[in-house]
């Protein structure tokens, strides 16, 4: 070994040594309290990172190159485009799909059908891309866009869908892609919410033309930031590489026929099309090698615990409302939410307030009705129908953490808590 070698393995002992004694996220009943998430990474993910600082090979490189491999192996795409967060690759998706290369892509007017339970950045693309988001309602079992209301809201300027795995539900793929067919939509998978989540035995995300995914520090697995767009089409990853980077075509797969039809430029700064610096840092790409074998056990942990959540609370089927998991499907459990029902005798802000109060942290689910956010109204939209389902997870929904170290006594807590708080208010 040389003397950097001794370095490194002593700079690796001491990060394993300080996360040892400081990275403990289980639950402790002496101090409880349940956090909606905690880190997926520790010990290996941060010498990976580390590793990266010491070498200044800090930029999107081949560590990167490496992960975006890894990954759509993993799930089976052909290609896979990492960027810095779920939300840039929404982004990358969108400024791809409507770009003027793309064969068969949208144009600016063109309508996308999104479903009223979403995030915001399912929907600003759409926006910023010129686009008219078309906001339908949710199945009240599934919490994903309702395939019935996807065909009601199908106008003469309807050209894609745009789907979201609410909370790692699949939808119901047999029904939106089969209406996709008929109607000839382009569909969009916005899986940022659903990393490892499967469908009739199929990766989410793989039903589509072009799909993303989210890293972010709460996520299924995390990069800190970061995010992944994919897609089977070789021509729409290379422009995808392409806008990932300042129009530049140094990141691309092939750039031949780019040099061969600008040879008065110098192709060490080709730019092709319009372009945005979203790319990951070589310590993403390390890290997400590093959690991808890890995703598994994850997902596992999830599953068994929103398993054990309903078990415990289905004698209060009378109060909450719960989310059913998508037939055919696989559901992965972001969090654990519930719905209040009309009329139970207390409301949803009375519950949250109370578990705050004994440190179970809770969170509205995802936006609620997208079309109500004021942002919404400062730009063109169309709405179908009158949102009764989403409108009720906006007003009477929250969730409670459901991650990877959310363990049967953290469960047991919670679920105390909330008997506690219908004790207190006569309610059995």
């Amino acid at each position: 070994m040389t003397k950097n070698d001794d370095l490194l393995d002593g700079v690796f002992s001491a990060v394993a040594a300080y996360c040892d004694a400081n990275h403990d996220n289980r639950f402790d009943p002496k101090k409880p309290i349940v956090r909606l998430h905690e880190p997926t990474f520790s010990t290996a993910e941060i010498n990976a990172a580390v590793e990266c600082m010491l070498s200044t090979m800090v930029t999107h490189g081949a560590k990167v190159r490496k992960f975006e491999g890894e990954f759509a192996s993993h799930f089976g795409w052909k290609h896979g485009v990492m960027n810095n967060s779920g939300s840039s690759a929404n982004l990358l998706a969108l400024a791809a799909m409507a770009n003027p290369v793309t064969k068969d892509g949208l144009k600016p007017g063109d309508e996308v059908i999104v479903p009223a339970l979403s995030w915001s950045t399912t929907v600003w693309p759409i926006i910023q891309m010129g686009l008219v988001p078309v906001v339908v309602d949710i199945d009240p079992l599934t919490f994903n866009i309702d395939p019935n209301e996807i065909e009601r809201a199908i106008g003469p300027k309807t050209r894609a869908v745009m789907i979201v795995p609410v909370y790692g539900n699949p939808c119901d793929m047999d029904a939106i892609v089969g209406l996709c067919v008929r109607h000839g939509l382009t569909l969009i998978e916005d899986c940022c919410e659903a990393l490892g989540a499967t469908y009739d035995g199929k990766a989410v995300g793989r039903f589509g033309r072009v799909a993303t995914f989210s890293f972010y520090f709460s996520h299924h697995m995390a990069t800190m930031e970061g995010g992944i767009t994919v897609t089977d089409d070789f021509e729409l990853s290379e422009l995808l590489r392409i806008l990932r980077a300042h129009g530049w075509t140094r990141d691309l797969e092939n750039t031949t026929p780019y040099e061969k039809a600008n040879r008065d430029v110098d192709p060490r700064f080709l730019f092709v099309n319009l372009g945005y610096n979203l790319r990951a840092t070589e310590l993403q790409g390390a890290m997400g090698s590093v959690q991808l074998p890890k995703l598994r056990g994850f997902v596992s942990a999830r599953r068994h615990s929103a398993a054990d959540y309903r078990k415990r609370l289905e004698k209060y089927e009378h109060l909450f409302s719960f989310q059913h998991e998508t037939a055919k499907s696989e559901h992965t459990w972001f969090g654990f939410p519930l719905i209040v029902k009309p009329d139970a005798p207390f409301t949803v802000g009375e519950v949250m307030t109370a578990l705050k109060k004994v440190n179970v942290e809770t969170r509205p689910i995802i936006c609620g009705n997208i079309a109500r956010q004021p942002g919404m109204a400062l730009y063109e939209h169309r709405t179908v129908g009158d949102m009764a389902h989403a409108n009720a997870v906006m007003d009477r929904g929250f969730s409670v953490g459901n991650h990877q170290d959310v363990d049967d006594g953290a469960r047991a807590y919670v679920v105390d808590q909330i008997e506690v708080f219908l004790k207190d208010r006569g309610v059995s």
